[in-house]
């Protein structure tokens, strides 16, 4: 039971590495587009989708801190997260289906954080769940 327990504390902390490396690098990119010369580059930029992962990105910080730090909140903001990603990707698909305007990279993109997040999300939940944290309002079972 021991190793078991650890297995977990391992997992939920390399998860939480990747939430905060995975922000970080999220702000730097949408503040380049948004506020610096990386507008060009960026090509057909859609402003809902670029808006929102610019946002995300510090909710991803706080996230990773507190799976890091094994806060009670951490898995309903990685929920929150997941569940914000998916509705935007679909937001981003009906976009996309009447005709707007997209770049390719952007449904890459939107795919990787839908199953980074929802990977995250589900992981922390199994992990509060398993120390008795998982918040009230999320059935946390497999």
């Amino acid at each position: 039971m021991m190793s078991s327990n650890r297995n977990w504390s391992l997992l939920v902390r390399a998860a939480a590495v990747v939430a905060l490396a995975f922000g970080l690098a999220t702000v730097r990119s949408g503040g380049a587009v948004l506020f610096g010369d990386g507008a060009t580059a960026a090509g057909k930029v859609i402003g809902f989708v670029l808006w929102f992962n610019f946002l995300a990105g510090f909710a991803y910080v706080a996230a990773g801190l507190a799976l890091w730090a094994r806060r009670r909140w951490a898995a309903g903001l990685a929920l929150l997260i997941a569940t914000g990603t998916l509705l935007v990707f679909a937001a981003f698909g009906a976009h996309v289906a009447t005709g707007g305007a997209f770049e390719e990279r952007t449904a890459w993109a939107m795919a990787l954080r839908s199953v980074v997040w929802t990977l995250i999300a589900l992981l922390a939940l199994k992990a509060a769940k398993r120390r008795g944290t998982a918040p009230a309002s999320v059935d946390a079972s497999p």
